[in-house]
């Protein structure tokens, strides 16, 4: 039971420190702000924008301001590294959630297993007269099952959240990062037949 302890006060940490995450990231979104500096990207002003997003925390504003930093040298790739970063952050400690969501219905058997193995061992020192003794102990040895389970339940449904999260906030990224690749690659054609 220790170590299923263990793993439940590890994903409900996580889950706490996702949950904060998430909602400051969405106190942090900035809409008007990512739509001003497409605007000013679409008229040439990459200076006047990256002014203006100076210190802003929005993750679309900072891989957009990546990009138009790095525009003359490589606009995809600088928003390629900036998006890859923004997404890193977004799936920090996932992966331990997934863990224990694995890890957690197994060490549950285990312990059932365990228990189930020594519940036999009474049953042989105390023979087939006395049967509620290995009974009670087979009960007891599927509890740690049984918790495992719900640690593992109750650890998915944040998870799949967290995940689509992520999928959505990565789906903004792209969406707004091809906007500006287009609009740098409209000015640098304009600039080619003036």
């Amino acid at each position: 039971m220790y170590p299923l302890l263990l793993c439940s006060f590890i994903s409900l940490t996580v889950i706490i420190e996702r949950v904060i995450f998430w909602i400051r990231e969405g106190r942090r979104r900035n809409q008007r702000l990512v739509d001003e500096i497409l605007d000013l990207a679409e008229k040439g002003n990459y200076q006047k924008a990256v002014e203006i997003a100076a210190g802003c925390s929005d993750y679309v504003v900072r891989v957009l301001v990546c990009g138009i930093v790095h525009r003359n040298f490589s606009l995809s790739s600088a928003l390629e590294m900036a998006a890859a970063e923004e997404i890193k952050r977004m799936k920090q400690y996932l992966v331990v959630l997934d863990t224990m969501i694995t890890m957690a219905p197994l060490l549950g058997i285990f312990g059932t297993v365990t228990g189930i193995i020594n519940s036999f061992e009474l049953l042989g020192a105390a023979g087939i007269e006395h049967p509620q003794a290995v009974t009670a102990g087979i009960a007891q040895a599927l509890i740690t099952t049984a918790v495992g389970l719900a640690i593992a339940i109750f650890s998915l449904i944040p998870y799949n959240y967290f995940l689509s999260r992520t999928q959505h906030a990565t789906s903004d990224i792209e969406k707004y990062g091809t906007n500006l690749e287009i609009v740098f690659e409209k000015n640098k054609a304009a600039e080619k037949t003036m």
